[in-house]
């Protein structure tokens, strides 16, 4: 795909810090009473303003708890929650402190860009900015506590990065108080702690990944004081996959701040940066996370059955939890800088601390799919994203690129896309073979070991999408390197032959639309490449009418465009070749049953489009054309598509995409010209 947008996690906390089980017990009766249409805001508001501490606590837990539920959240916002629980951020009890960070975390999380925005706008920054303040201040006081004990100021400033995260996320507002209040020397104080607190830098690493991404105004305040502080802890070897997740964080981190880096220090700065990501997609999750789930049972069973059972009824717990909230839920959208984001969950805080396997495991798979992730956008940093480009089509070949996208958007797909110094640090890493590999279905033994327990079953979905981001990953590389750097002929057709073994190779294509879009985005690429070079191609005429049926019932518009492109790209080519006409028929009624009856004008124009590549020259393509009476269809077709764009393309469409659309209906009536000169022949 183009630009990826570096993603960020939706990670409901259930945070239950301090809270008897007799209180959770409570909060539930409470809820009850409350019935399905309520929820308890009013009195948990109420008890925010209590003299006691404890009840203070409560209050926040139990709001934290039950804002998850995201009917809930009117209710609270309605009742002025941010405002209220604001100053309990600074309440004289630590405890009150973090389980009111955790309350607004969840709010933020749960509640999505628009209550984001609404917390800015209720000042919640100030108190938040006061907050971290402190705490900050409070991290050489505090005494650093034993192995497995936990830091009171450091616990505070964790819940407050991680709801500073969602907001900057979020809220180009909060990003502008960002930039302006000191809140950067703040974060990077809590990544220095990773010696001591791995999950208070996790978090100050994946904020401080967020906030430096298309943020100039920051980026200028940047000083070498900062890029020590990122560059050391990309330079740490500790073993372990959260130390491989902190490192990754890093690696993204700097390139997000590349500009800032001086001159003398950018190459070697890049070569860290991309051997660092080439590091992580050398773990096999293949091997480790049946390898971790064994170390866990063997620690197990050195425990007290008691013990084991409650621990294990934790995780279960919160797992089950995690799989409600992705099996209720698309996945949310955020918006940032104007490009819409899709929002990942990832709930490794939400473990029990005595899961360290499977906080192990999930700090893997994160770390590979960010990974992946920060090499799309080395391939193509300052480009328009795949929403803008991918969906735009031009028939005409002299102003197509390799990717047959219109002239001003070819320039995406070219390699000089790609400087020289990151086109030479991805090959000499290897990573365009190390981002095929891991486009491979997931390997059984780890499937396996997620399904056959609970509580590992919530990497199920981490997994799949380390294979879907590797896709789109790898549609990034093809679409910015040349046929040369990627090993040739012979590479790129037994990468094809992958490709076509991930779609086809079970009984049915597969449904799951995340992954559909992904590899059909990269074969796209991948033949469009395979057809300029005049290779030849590896799908045959059945697979293409599969995948084509496949795509048509399909929700996801770049899909449909996708598959629709993959049969021009293919048809154009068999239209080269003899005895090719059946299959051009295939191909032609396909493309007009799509410009026809699809409801998108932006894929009718790219069935269009494709059906002026396929049926543009040759005997083979006269003869098919003649065969489905493409001319009648097409003249028949004509005054529809120009009433279609007339009457739904101002407001739906972009101008970009109307202008393109404009593009096509000229071209349609020079292209029924065309076939009328050639009937006449």
């Amino acid at each position: 795909m183009g630009k990826s947008k570096t993603t960020k996690f939706k990670r409901p906390q259930f945070n239950a810090v301090g809270l008897p089980v007799n209180a959770v017990k409570e909060l539930d009766a409470e809820e009850e009473e409350h019935g399905d249409d309520g929820c308890p805001a009013a009195e948990l508001l109420e008890k925010l303003q209590s003299p006691s501490a404890d009840v203070r606590e409560f209050a926040c837990a139990s709001i934290s708890r039950v804002v998850q539920q995201s009917q809930t959240i009117p209710g609270f916002l309605q009742r002025d929650a941010v405002r209220r629980l604001g100053p309990m951020l600074l309440d004289s009890s630590l405890a009150v402190r973090e389980t009111a960070a955790g309350a607004l975390r969840n709010l933020s999380a749960c509640g999505g860009q628009e209550v984001c925005e609404d917390m800015v706008k209720h000042d919640v920054m100030t108190p938040l900015t006061a907050l971290l303040r402190e705490s900050c201040a409070g991290f050489d006081s505090d005494a650093v506590p034993m192995k497995d004990q936990k830091n009171a100021v450091e616990d505070v400033a964790n819940e407050a990065v991680n709801l500073l995260w969602n907001l900057c996320e979020c809220s180009s507002q909060s990003l502008s108080v960002f930039n302006k209040s000191g809140l950067l020397d703040m974060v990077v104080q809590c990544l220095e702690r990773h010696p001591h607190n791995m999950e208070l830098a996790i978090s100050a690493a994946h904020c401080l990944h967020t906030v430096t991404e298309d943020n100039p105004e920051l980026l200028c305040s940047i000083n070498t004081a900062v890029l020590g502080v990122v560059e050391n802890v990309l330079l740490t070897s500790q073993p372990g996959m959260t130390h491989t997740l902190l490192r990754t964080l890093a690696a993204g981190t700097l390139w997000n701040m590349k500009g800032s880096l001086p001159a003398a220090r950018q190459a070697q700065t890049l070569n860290a940066v991309v051997a660092t990501l080439s590091q992580c997609l050398d773990l096999d999750t293949g091997t480790l996370i049946p390898e971790l789930r064994q170390a866990e049972e063997g620690r197990h069973r050195h425990t007290p059955a008691a013990a084991d059972i409650e621990h294990q009824a934790a995780g279960e717990l919160a797992v089950a939890e995690m799989d409600e909230e992705e099996e209720e839920e698309a996945p949310p959208q955020r918006k940032r800088n104007g490009k819409a984001v899709t929002v990942d969950n990832d709930f490794s805080d939400l473990l029990p601390r005595d899961k360290e396997e499977l906080r192990e495991a999930t700090a893997l798979l994160t770390a590979q799919q960010t990974s992946l992730e920060i090499i799309v956008n080395m391939c193509c940093s300052d480009d328009p994203s795949d929403d803008e480009w991918e969906e735009e089509s031009s028939s005409d070949e002299s102003d197509m690129g390799p990717d047959g996208l219109c002239d001003g958007v070819s320039n995406l797909m070219s390699p000089l896309c790609l400087s020289a110094e990151v086109h030479g640090a991805l090959i000499n890493h290897s990573i365009p073979e190390k981002v095929l590999k891991k486009t491979e279905f997931p390997r059984k033994e780890a499937m396996e070991v997620c399904h056959q327990n609970s509580s590992w079953r919530g990497l199920i979905k981490k997994i799949q999408r380390v294979q879907s981001r590797a896709l789109t990953c790898l549609h990034s590389i093809l679409s910015t390197m040349d046929a040369e750097s990627l090993g040739g002929p012979a590479a790129l057709q037994g990468a094809a032959q992958h490709l076509s073994t991930l779609v086809f190779g079970a009984a049915e294509i597969p449904k799951d639309e995340e992954f559909l879009e992904a590899v059909i985005s990269a074969m796209r690429s991948l033949l469009q490449m395979i057809a300029f070079k005049n290779i030849s191609q590896c799908m045959t005429p059945q697979q293409l009418m599969s995948l084509s049926e496949a795509a048509t019932r399909c929700d996801v518009v770049s899909v449909r465009v996708n598959a629709v492109a993959i049969l021009g790209i293919t048809g154009s080519t068999l239209a080269k070749e003899k005895g090719t006409a059946e299959t051009l028929q295939m191909i032609g009624n396909a493309l007009l049953q799509v410009a026809t009856r699809d409801a998108d004008l932006v894929v009718n124009g790219e069935a269009l489009d494709a059906l002026f590549d396929v049926f543009a020259d040759g005997d083979e393509a006269e003869t098919a054309a003649k065969n489905i009476q493409l001319l009648p269809a097409l003249k028949a077709l004509q005054p529809v598509f120009k009433a279609k764009i007339r009457k739904e393309g101002k407001g739906k469409y972009s101008p970009q995409q109307l202008c393109v659309l404009d593009n096509i209906k000229v071209n349609l009536r020079r292209f029924i010209g065309y076939l009328e000169k050639v009937v006449k022949n």
